[in-house]
């Protein structure tokens, strides 16, 4: 039978990237959430890791987006053209023969009923025969190999590009969460406009996340680390080099940090008693790429008094909780809580 080559999906469509879990496979499909469009004849250019690569490098006719903004869809046609190219990257293997899966998207946790439902049906539009989401910290906690289901607290804080999810998970549901717009993307734009701001010199999106990730630090850092960056001088307008160092970027972090603090600390004061000794014995679970800033689980050990441990995959999380719950879709049509079906 033909339908045996139907594999579901599990997608962590994500504000800066987009993995794609195939049931029994694990995550085949591992791209960034851009898209490139010709702006004179609206037609798809390229999509993923190709779109990416054209960020500041395209023709006045080409632009490249991302459709996702803050986790949820900022532009729909664009959104489900995207989860198409990535369903078909997916199946690839054994187009000849798949039919339309079943599709488990994982969306944020503040969603709006109208912002879940543009999810659904952009990912219908895509392909898929059925459509379910799954509520961002939990597919995390579940990738992240926590014990969502028994009667015991689990705190996950995910951390991605546009939203950071912090939860408190037992017996299967959310007992209690705090979804803020703020994580990796406004951790760029932070260090970008330091560098405007100090220096009077522009740099790309692309430099920005690199320095992020080569010495962004949420402390700060014993010995400072150097590092050096390539931009435009605003006043000459011509391209320049210079080095900062790594107590300028925890300078810079500093706002978006006392936010997601902020929001641990919000999520924590509303805890069930029971549960927040769960958690004082298990710790506090950091994942998603933002979870991965230097000294992150320090700061946020230091202002919560919890143990706070880093994912063994923090990026790889979303995603593995979200194929792992197309196996347990029994559980979560029975609950009505973290998934629900979608209807034409």
């Amino acid at each position: 039978m033909f339908g045996g080559f139907t594999k579901d999906l599990g997608i962590d469509l994500g504000t800066a990237n987009t993995l794609v879990y195939v049931k029994g496979k694990g995550i085949v499909v591992r791209e960034p959430s851009v898209v490139a469009i010709r702006t004179d004849t609206k037609t798809i250019e390229a999509v993923g890791n190709d779109a990416r690569n054209m960020i500041g490098r395209t023709p006045g006719n080409i632009r490249a987006i991302r459709p996702m903004k803050d986790g949820v869809i900022a532009d729909f046609d664009t959104t489900s053209t995207m989860i198409k190219y990535f369903i078909r990257q997916a199946q690839k293997q054994r187009w000849l023969f798949a039919r339309h899966p079943s599709v488990m998207v994982c969306v944020p946790s503040g969603i709006t009923a109208v912002e879940k439902r543009a999810v659904e049906d952009a990912t219908r539009q895509a392909g898929a025969r059925d459509a379910f989401t799954i509520e961002e910290p939990f597919a995390a906690a579940i990738g992240a190999d926590l014990p969502v289901w028994e009667p015991t607290g689990s705190m996950v804080v995910d951390i991605g590009g546009g939203t950071t999810e912090v939860a408190v998970i037992s017996l299967g549901g959310i007992v209690t969460s705090r979804s803020i717009r703020v994580a990796g993307d406004e951790m760029d734009e932070a260090i970008t406009q330091y560098i405007k701001r100090t220096y009077n010199l522009m740099i790309g999106e692309r430099t920005s996340e690199q320095i992020k990730m080569e010495i962004g630090s949420a402390l700060l850092m014993d010995p400072p680390v150097r590092f050096e960056i390539r931009g435009r001088d605003l006043v000459s307008g011509l391209p320049k080099t210079m080095a900062i160092t790594s107590d300028e970027i925890t300078e810079a972090l500093a706002d978006t940090m006392n936010s997601i603090v902020e929001a641990v600390k919000v999520t924590l004061e509303k805890c069930p008693p029971e549960l927040s000794a769960d958690i004082m014995d298990r710790g506090i679970v950091l994942t998603g790429g933002g979870g991965l800033l230097l000294n992150l689980d320090k700061l946020l050990q230091r202002e919560t008094g919890m143990p706070v441990i880093v994912a063994e995959n923090p990026l790889d999380c979303v995603a593995l909780g979200t194929g792992r719950a197309l196996e347990h879709l029994h559980l979560f049509k029975m609950k009505s809580g973290p998934t629900s079906r979608s209807r034409r």
